[in-house]
């Protein structure tokens, strides 16, 4: 099973570099709970989620989310994301996550026969794909799994545009933004969101300084806190981590937190973003980091403000 599990993982890792899915940054993944459906099954579910994570964590190209991280996220938001997984709690998870790809599914009793059936899930795409095997109900779920896995890397390696989406340029969110907001009144905005690089000092705020810049490009006037005609204030704050090395490359993953406060301080809009960067320093993809995922959060929240 062990010597499995390795081909598997080299064969993935080749097949995604070959296609150009890591050229930039490695593809995070999330592998939630599979349900089990029949007495023969019972408690198999678990055991499927937990093979497939370690398979697909040997390889360094792919980042797996922890599973205590994507258990406190699901707890958090209140999603019990199992067999069952609808396109806008993927989306949610996946934001909250940094996670692109989800996989989950269930096994299943079916007379003498067990299935085991996995969906794909484009957490930015919204796109499902499947793979599913069948086994004798008293045959080892850890070997069906293997050849699961293998489905399941055949999947995501053929047909990864359909699950991965094409990174936005800045100047498409801006277009986006001021399409959004065509018509109606922009809000004098203020802008401030402190961050750390756990373990590192930070120089300035990468997150603050593109909510900044996408802010004022899209038309909106931003003033210092606590200046004249402020209007709105975006207050929150970020971190970013070491995640691992591959070879030179560094990733880093980092979670920005925001809300908005009208001018008696009710709180008008939350909203959170994580995302996975990877450069040759670690200051450096934490900069990215924290960079994308306000670039995320400011065009969501920017097309809430506008009135």
């Amino acid at each position: 099973m062990k010597t499995k599990t390795m081909m598997f993982t080299m064969i993935l890792g080749v097949a995604l570099s070959a296609c150009g899915l890591f050229a930039q940054a490695p593809v995070p993944i999330a592998i939630l709970a599979f349900q089990d459906r029949g007495d023969e099954v019972k408690g198999e579910g678990e055991k499927v989620s937990e093979i497939l994570f370690a398979e697909l964590s040997m390889h360094p190209e792919l980042y797996l989310v922890e599973r205590g991280d994507l258990q406190k996220a699901m707890d958090e938001q209140e999603l019990n994301l199992t067999g069952m997984v609808k396109p806008g709690e993927a989306v949610k998870l996946g934001q909250i996550t940094g996670a692109k790809i989800l996989i989950t599914g269930s096994v299943i009793e079916a007379g003498e026969s067990k299935y085991i059936v996995a969906k794909i899930i484009g957490t930015e795409t919204s796109r499902v794909l499947g793979a599913s095997v069948k086994g004798s109900i008293k045959g080892s779920t850890a070997d069906l799994t293997e050849a699961l896995a293998e489905k399941i890397s055949g999947t995501v390696t053929e047909r990864a545009k359909e699950l991965l989406p094409v990174e936005i340029k800045l100047e498409d969110r801006i277009v986006n933004i001021v399409k959004a907001n065509e018509g109606k009144a922009l809000p004098t905005l203020s802008i401030q969101i402190t961050e750390q690089h756990i373990g590192r000092a930070t120089i300035d705020p990468a997150a603050e300084t593109e909510f900044q810049m996408m802010a004022v490009q899209s038309g909106f006037t931003v003033v210092e806190p606590g200046a004249e005609g402020e209007a709105v204030r975006v207050v929150g704050e970020g971190f970013s981590e070491f995640a691992h090395r591959r070879g030179n490359l560094i990733s880093v993953k980092a979670r920005v937190e925001v809300k908005a406060l009208d001018a008696e301080d009710r709180v008008i809009a939350v909203d959170r973003q994580t995302r996975v960067a990877v450069d040759l320093s670690e200051q450096m993809a934490a900069k990215k980091a924290l960079q994308d995922a306000g670039a995320d959060l400011a065009e969501r929240m920017l097309k809430r403000l506008a009135e």
